[in-house]
């Protein structure tokens, strides 16, 4: 599948959002190019092994739970891809205040870099845990229930 999203646009526009006092993330990225990344970085993941082989050096983080400005100092700390290696443990989404450009950024930068930038599955992404602590509710307040 060929997708419509200009990638490295997309990641240019993520990154233009570094908190929520910026623009609404609802104007600089439009739910049908989410829905794209989605389904391309799916692709991605699907055509790599199940065990994948990271290459040292790589910088290994943790839980992010929606975290954006926190991401973003990750990498201003640690270099952007793909000057660096990333694998991210999971805990994506729930509590924080940018769950959905934290995601939107992860799957960006593994379409971008896929044998440089790694994402595991954690708890939270899984239906019946980010339905609980908020995923579903930012899906639906910030794009609507079908990006959910």
């Amino acid at each position: 599948m060929t997708s419509s999203v200009n990638i490295s646009s997309f990641i240019d526009r993520l990154l233009s959002v570094n908190d929520t006092s910026n623009p609404s993330l609802t104007h600089c990225i439009k739910e049908a190019e989410i829905d794209d990344v989605i389904q391309e970085c799916s692709n991605v993941i699907l055509g790599q092994p199940t065990m994948v082989e990271v290459q040292a050096p790589i910088a290994v983080c943790g839980d992010i739970h929606g975290q954006y400005v926190d991401l973003l100092r990750i990498f201003n700390r640690c270099s952007f891809p793909p000057d660096q290696n990333y694998l991210f443990l999971g805990d994506y989404v729930d509590r924080g205040r940018q769950q959905i450009e934290v995601i939107c950024l992860l799957m960006a930068y593994k379409i971008r870099y896929p044998v440089r930038f790694f994402i595991l599955r954690g708890n939270h992404e899984c239906a019946s845990i980010n339905r609980t602590y908020g995923f579903y509710d930012e899906c639906k307040r910030r794009y609507s229930l079908s990006l959910y």
